[in-house]
C-alpha cells in the first residue's frame, strides 16, 4: 500500500486536452488551441508566465500547474481549481466545438513526437467519461506518468484562465 502512495504521489496529469461543445481550421480557435498544446505542453521548462504568453489565445480556457519541475525552472502553483488528485503537473487547453477526435490525434502525435511512447497503466483514479475520445498513458521515467485525455467537458466559455 505504501508502494501505491508513492506511485500515486509521482504520477503527474502531464498534457490533457479537454472541450467544451463547433469548426476547425488552420486558423480557428481549435486549431490554434491545439497546435499550442503539442508545442508547449511537453515542454519541461514550461512555467505558467510561459504558458500564459503561449496559449492565452481568445477564446482558449487553459490551465497549468508544475508542483514539481523535470528541470530547473521554478514550480508553478496552482491557479483557480485544486490539483487534480495524485498530480504534480497539469496542462490543458479548453475551447468551444467538437473536435474531440482531432483533438485526441493531435495528444497522441504529440507524445509520438516528443518521443514519449512506452504504454504505462492508467492510474485507478483517471476515470473515462461519456465522451472521452483517448485517455491514454505513457511512461515518462521510472517515476512518472503521463496521462492525455480529449473529450467534452461542462462549464462556461467566457473564462480564459482558471
Amino acid at each position: 500500500m505504501k508502494g501505491n502512495t508513492l506511485l500515486q504521489k509521482s504520477i503527474i496529469k502531464l498534457a490533457s486536452i479537454c472541450f467544451a461543445s463547433v469548426a476547425a481550421a488552420g486558423t480557428t480557435v481549435p486549431s490554434k488551441a491545439m497546435r499550442g498544446f503539442a508545442s508547449h505542453c511537453f515542454s519541461p521548462l514550461l512555467t505558467v508566465d510561459k504558458v500564459a504568453a503561449r496559449l492565452g489565445i481568445d477564446g482558449v480556457r487553459w490551465k497549468f500547474y508544475d508542483l514539481e519541475p523535470f528541470s530547473s525552472a521554478a514550480p508553478s502553483p496552482v491557479n483557480g481549481r485544486a490539483a487534480t488528485d495524485g498530480t504534480d503537473r497539469r496542462c490543458e487547453v479548453a475551447f468551444d466545438g467538437d473536435h474531440a477526435v482531432q483533438a485526441a490525434k493531435t495528444a497522441v502525435d504529440a507524445l509520438t513526437e516528443q518521443g514519449i511512447v512506452t504504454p504505462a497503466a492508467l492510474p485507478s483514479f483517471f476515470q473515462s467519461t461519456t465522451g472521452t475520445e483517448v485517455l491514454a498513458a505513457r511512461q515518462l521515467n521510472p517515476r512518472r506518468i503521463a496521462v492525455s485525455t480529449s473529450g467534452p467537458v461542462k462549464g462556461p466559455t467566457a473564462s480564459k484562465h482558471s
